[in-house]
């Protein structure tokens, strides 16, 4: 369970994680120590999954984001291990999802442009048979994070959160 003060640790991180400790420790009015002792275990117990660089996709030549809405008629325990394999090997496939619905799959590609993607769309048909591809080209970004939402994260002894259990 987190507390308040792992939810401001936190806060800071995802905007910035290479900040200080002492400074993070500050702004959240902990001594050093306590502070780094808090990141310590966040991390161990899997919160902070990792610290990553953010980067500007248009300076790196991927700036365009295609969303691929994917329906397969296969169901079965082979096909679906042979696709996640395959989707997991193409880098151009930045977030892979599996849905409910009337999609079975989606997939946030980044190419540096249509033609990128018409290669990528050819290497992933033929290495997975697959029912109905669509694809949707981001004309423009309007809002993106990484910073996950921690109005959430602060849970009762039942599991329920806070913000819940207050509504």
């Amino acid at each position: 369970m987190l507390d308040e003060m792992d939810v401001k640790i936190l806060r800071i991180l995802q905007q910035d994680c290479t900040r200080p400790v002492a400074d993070i420790g500050k702004e959240v009015g902990l001594s050093t120590t306590p502070c780094w002792r808090r990141v310590q275990k966040l991390e161990e117990s899997g919160v902070i999954q990792r610290r990553v660089a953010i980067l500007d996709a248009q300076q790196v030549n991927a700036g365009v984001m295609v969303f691929v809405s994917i329906k397969t008629d296969k169901h079965s325990l082979n096909w679906l291990e042979k696709f996640h394999a395959a989707v997991a090997e193409f880098p151009e496939v930045v977030e892979f999802y599996r849905m409910s619905g009337e999609i079975d799959y989606l997939l946030r590609v980044a190419v540096p442009d249509i033609a990128a993607y018409d290669a990528f769309y050819k290497k992933l048909i033929s290495r997975v048979d697959i029912a109905k591809v669509s694809s949707a080209f981001a004309m423009e970004q309007i809002k993106y994070t990484t910073a996950l939402p921690l109005q959430f994260a602060i849970t009762d002894k039942s599991g329920r959160s806070e913000r819940a259990a207050e509504a």
